[in-house]
């Protein structure tokens, strides 16, 4: 695999093949023969720390370099035995005892210990560490004690390594999803045989960097070349390696979606997600061999920072909401098939039933804004709104910045930041307006809804509402199934009636594939298993 030619961006946008090998073989076909898989993946990782880090980039990385006691089927998304070979549930539903594997190794050749689990459990728990997804692990018992510091001892949580081999979880209340939520990676284990104990000014664990990477997936890190790839291989040591078909895979780091589409119509990518909405039909025309499009679990949305100013009135938020043409810009900006969201959870969330009716009505959104004390805009100061660099993003954001000025007299400023630089901002509460998107952890409403209650780390836009947080948490208690989708469903209008954010549409996956990669299949949360993939050497 080595001598692989890199993808390089100049000038911006322009993608050069640096490859000096026959000029008729495409980089694809001779990266299949060396087992290597080229995925485009958006913008640079911030990290590969999963107690870190929430970003789609970060989490396909991941999901090669790590594992948990279960992973995902690759179709069905149904746990799977994983580190844990087996597990037992007690009649009440509020114990679970895991047995993990004997031959479950890190990539230092350590074994996977059950205490590997605790110590990973207490450390995205710890008050400290200021782990975003923490709120996940809340379904144990005295877990959320813990990360608020109402108690400082650890032993008081749920979890306990019986012998090296036995996992004991002890629920907070029966959690008919609990497996599920165990896949993502805010549950993967830790190497706790090596010094854990990270610098407080840097939160990345040291086993998680480049330099000292140590992991117990199917991949191992080879290579991180910021700003241009990151390069795994297969590990050696992972119990199933039998299963796992690839030599490697380069994740590509490229910001600009229209520049990932040269890359792979050049032969640089096996697959992208990034292809620009305005070139989704002349692939349906001419290439839909290549072209695949799939709903998933996902909501694009707007996000208000109402905290503080015209934004912290609900009435300015409804406004603005009420003003949006969504039809228009998922239809005319977009055209894959992706959804007007009147709502925040997705439509096709198993199990879950909640109307929004289409709420485009820019009359009711000016007397809204007139009773907020801002007649026909006058007075209205002007807003930010935060965007990561893509020509998508760009391109809906100006229509919703004339859709504003035009129905409500108000200016908007869009502010372009590169995808680093977006985080923080957004981390900070550093905007007014951000535009958002979020990809459903698992199938299951809370996936997106627990966003918005109190304590959640991902609750940017720093909202608070005790109505919501106790509809929350009597879904969370409620073991009868319909019971707790209706109570999602109402706190789910609640969140909307507040306009707390201000859903634009529901995500589908707009894919292009070289026919060399297999074992790529469709599922709800655009996931993807690396170990069940593989690439078809071309004929020679």
């Amino acid at each position: 695999m080595r001598g692989l030619p890199f993808i390089s961006l100049i000038a911006g946008s322009c993608l050069l093949l640096s490859f000096s090998g026959c000029a008729r073989e495409r980089l694809v076909e001779k990266a299949a023969r060396d087992g290597l898989l080229l995925i485009g993946n958006g913008p640079e990782p911030q990290a590969l720390d999963p107690h870190v880090t929430t970003g789609l980039p970060e989490l396909a990385i991941q999901m090669a370099l790590y594992e948990g006691l279960v992973s995902p089927h690759p179709e069905s998304l149904e746990p799977l035995p994983a580190v844990a070979e087996s597990w037992n549930q007690a009649d009440d539903g509020m114990t679970v005892t895991f047995t993990l594997r004997k031959n479950a190794k890190w990539s230092d050749g350590k074994p996977v210990r059950a205490g590997d689990f605790v110590a990973a459990w207490e450390r995205a728990l710890n008050p400290t560490q200021g782990t975003p997804y923490a709120q996940m692990l809340y379904v144990i018992g005295g877990a959320e004690a813990y990360n608020r510091s109402e108690t400082t001892d650890f032993s008081e949580v749920g979890v306990e390594a019986v012998s090296e081999t036995q996992l004991e979880v002890r629920l907070s209340r029966p959690v008919p999803y609990f497996l599920s939520l165990l896949m993502h990676p805010v549950w993967y284990p830790i190497p706790s045989h090596l010094d854990t104990d990270d610098d407080a000014s840097n939160r990345v664990g040291a086993w998680a960097s480049a330099e000292g990477f140590v992991g117990n997936g199917p991949f191992i890190l080879k290579e991180w070349l910021p700003a241009q790839y990151v390069e795994v291989e297969r590990n050696p040591l992972y119990w199933d390696s039998t299963t796992v078909s690839l030599n490697g895979i380069r994740y590509y780091s490229i910001d600009e979606p229209g520049a990932e589409e040269r890359a792979f119509q050049s032969g640089q990518l096996h697959v992208t997600d990034a292809l620009p909405p305005a070139r989704v039909p002349a692939y349906q025309r001419e290439q839909s061999q290549v072209l695949r499009i799939d709903p998933i679990l996902g909501t694009y949305y707007i996000l208000p920072n109402v905290r503080e100013g015209v934004l912290s009135d609900s009435r300015v938020r409804k406004a603005l909401s009420l003003s949006i043409n969504r039809k228009a810009i998922s239809e005319k900006l977009l055209g894959a098939g992706q959804l007007p969201a009147y709502g925040f959870v997705p439509p096709n969330m198993p199990g879950y039933e909640a109307t929004f009716t289409d709420e485009y009505d820019p009359a009711r959104a000016r007397q809204i804004l007139a009773e907020a004390g801002y007649p026909g805009g006058e007075g209205f100061p002007a807003l930010e709104y935060l965007l990561n660099s893509s020509e998508s993003h760009r391109k809906i954001a100006e229509a919703l910045q004339a859709m504003w000025q035009k129905q409500l007299g108000i200016e908007v400023q869009l502010v372009n930041q590169e995808w680093r630089t977006y985080l923080q901002r957004r981390a900070s509460a550093d905007f007014e307006l951000a535009r958002a998107s979020w990809m459903g952890d698992y199938a299951e409403p809370s996936t997106f809804l627990d966003l918005w209650t109190a304590d959640s780390g991902n609750n940017w836009a720093g909202w608070v509402n005790a109505e919501y947080d106790a509809r929350m948490e009597s879904a969370h208690e409620s073991t009868d199934p319909a019971s707790r989708m209706q109570l999602y469903a109402d706190a789910e209008q609640v969140l909307l009636r507040e306009q707390a954010i201000i859903p634009l549409y529901h995500y589908v996956t707009v894919y292009l594939k070289d026919p060399s990669l297999k074992g790529w299949s469709s599922n709800i949360l655009d996931w993807h298993p690396v170990k069940y993939l593989s690439l078809e050497k071309a004929a020679q």
